[in-house]
């Protein structure tokens, strides 16, 4: 999930795949603002099957806090 999301990340923000780390920072590292990251996590539903709850997920600051909620919800 987490390589897939790194691909989905690039669709919204302007950094290369290969330097998102789990430890990245949606806001501070990525540059994501709040209306991307929200398109983001309706992406996420769709790609992965899932009801993303964006008042829990949108609290989530990292990617590895993502893809962990992310992985609950599959």
């Amino acid at each position: 999930m987490f390589d897939k999301l790194k691909d989905m990340i690039t669709n919204y923000v302007d950094v290369d795949a290969d330097s998102i780390e789990m430890d990245s920072r949606f806001a501070e590292d990525l540059g994501f603002n709040s209306y991307d990251f929200l398109c983001m996590l309706g992406d996420c539903e769709d790609e992965f099957g899932i009801d993303v709850d964006e008042s829990v997920a949108g609290k989530k600051k990292t990617v590895g806090e993502l893809v962990e909620y992310l992985e609950e919800q599959a």
